[in-house]
């Protein structure tokens, strides 16, 4: 018998977001490699989110759509139904920065590598790209690398999902941040792939946007967690002086 199951399982986070989610069913969709699942995770939305969704024509999208306890509660259960050997997340409002985008991640997997991550660009809703994250990318990917932030977007982080725990859902704005830095953990030496390139276009108008000192407060609770109170406070002092760096451009 035939293994059917998909290489990578893509997990949209959906609640009442028919404003945002066209362009992400629209960019996976076009993407030119299809060995993928399109895994629709709603929270009992009450406006057309779920309709968009069907109208897609993605063959191997799968809806689940009832009440959840927050983002991270939905995301767990994304992670439950995921059947492939990696996943992907990618928000409503997000979108692969190319059609071959999808390619890229699948062309890296032939070594069997942990996580395979790239970078990101921020676009408005006129997706108009704004610029670059602040953050790139790391050459070389290790558990240490996230003691200096979040480096990668959550988005552009693709891990085995074997590897992948569940989210903290005690953190409300920054499991994402936690997630990532346990995946970073369990993966082996060697085996995190960059690809060098943009793979996503994030939206700039995400719950952690809208909540900025909530989610640093956070962050900075995790990062002290698995990286020690110290060497927190003296990575936040880099932090405060890189912000203002930035401001003064």
């Amino acid at each position: 018998m035939t293994d059917t199951k998909p290489l990578i399982s893509i997990i949209t986070i959906t609640f009442n977001a028919a404003a945002e989610l066209l362009p992400t069913m629209e960019s996976v969709a076009h993407q030119t490699f299809k060995g993928f699942e399109h895994l629709i995770i709603d929270g009992a939305s009450t406006d057309n989110t779920l309709e968009l969704a069907r109208k897609s024509g993605t063959k191997s999208l799968r809806i689940l759509s009832e009440p959840d306890n927050g983002l991270y509660d939905a995301m767990n259960k994304g992670l439950r139904m995921a059947r492939g050997k990696y996943v992907l997340f990618l928000n409503a409002g997000d979108t692969f920065h190319a059609d071959d985008t999808l390619a890229l991640y699948a062309a890296k997997t032939a070594g069997g590598p942990d996580i395979i991550y790239a970078d990101t660009v921020i676009v408005d809703a006129q997706r108009n790209i704004i610029g670059p994250r602040h953050l790139s990318a790391p050459d070389i990917l290790t558990f240490q690398s996230f003691a200096k932030g979040m480096l990668i977007c959550h988005q552009a982080f693709m891990v085995r999902k074997d590897l992948a725990p569940a989210y903290d859902t005690s953190y409300r704005l920054s499991a994402d941040y936690d997630w990532t830095v346990k995946c970073i953990r369990k993966s082996k030496p060697g085996k995190c792939v960059n690809l060098h390139t943009v793979a996503i276009d994030y939206l700039s108008d995400g719950m952690t946007d809208h909540n900025k000192m909530k989610s640093l407060r956070e962050r900075f609770s995790i990062m002290a967690r698995h990286y020690g109170v110290l060497r927190t406070v003296t990575n936040h002092i880099g932090f405060i002086g890189r912000a203002i760096k930035r401001k003064s451009f």
